[in-house]
């Protein structure tokens, strides 16, 4: 099969696609969302010192600031 040849069968192929991604009608994207994924997004939880206490996730620690409680934790 010479270079030509090869070059005749992928846009004979291309061609094919192309006119059955045409039949089949437009195409409709999926909806997006301005902000992202929703476990990435940040709760609006105030930040605190560290002399602030407990952690909100879990009250029997003192809260390192790891973020946790502002996310939905996925």
């Amino acid at each position: 099969m010479t270079e030509q040849e090869l070059r005749a069968l992928v846009r004979e192929a291309i061609a094919r696609h192309v006119d059955q991604r045409a039949a089949a009608g437009p195409v409709h994207a999926a909806p997006s969302f301005d902000r992202g994924h929703a476990s990435q997004l940040l709760l609006p939880v105030a930040r605190g010192s560290e002399g602030d206490g407990a952690c909100l996730i879990e009250p029997t620690v003192r809260c390192n600031h790891c973020g946790y409680c502002q996310s939905y934790g996925h």
